[in-house]
C-alpha cells in the first residue's frame, strides 16, 4: 500500500478500475484493474481509513449510477464504518451534509457489526429513498 503517497491520478485510475469491473464483472479485461483496486481498497479499509475514504469519494465522484451505489454502500462504506466508525463518522456526516447524492449512497449501508452510536449517527444523515422499496418521492 502506498498510502499517503498515492496521487489523485493514481487514485482515480484505481477507482476507474473498480467501477469498470462492477459495470461488467464477466469482462476479463476489467479483472486485473479491479483486482488491483479491490486489494488497495481492502487494505485501506483495514489499516488506512483515510485512504479508503479518498477512494470511496473518488469512486462516487466518477460514477453515481445505481449499479455502483449498490456495491459501494454495502461494501467499502459499510466495511469502513464497521472497522473505523468512531474515527470516520464525523467525516461521513459532513460529506452527507455537503452532498445530497452521497447521503443517498449511505441509504444502502447496513448495520452489520457497526457500533450502535455510529449506526444511529449514520441514520441521522442518510437518505433511504430508493432503497429497499422506499419510494424516491
Amino acid at each position: 500500500m502506498r498510502g499517503d503517497h498515492m496521487t489523485d491520478a493514481e487514485l482515480n485510475e484505481l477507482a476507474r478500475g473498480w467501477i469498470a469491473y462492477w459495470h461488467d464483472p464477466k469482462n476479463e479485461d476489467t479483472w486485473e484493474a479491479w483486482n488491483r483496486s479491490s486489494d488497495y481498497m481492502d487494505e485501506a479499509v483495514e489499516s488506512h481509513p483515510i485512504e479508503a475514504w479518498k477512494m470511496i469519494l473518488a469512486i462516487h465522484a466518477l460514477d453515481q449510477s445505481r449499479q455502483i451505489q449498490q456495491v459501494l454502500s454495502p461494501g467499502p462504506i459499510e466495511d469502513l464504518l464497521v472497522k473505523h466508525g468512531d474515527e470516520m463518522i464525523a467525516i461521513v456526516e459532513a460529506e452527507a451534509g455537503r452532498d445530497p447524492t452521497f447521503a443517498k449512497v449511505l441509504g444502502g449501508v447496513w448495520k452489520n457489526r457497526m457500533a450502535d452510536e455510529v449506526w444511529s449517527r449514520l441514520q441521522g444523515v442518510w437518505d433511504r429513498r430508493g432503497w429497499d422499496g422506499i419510494p424516491e418521492e
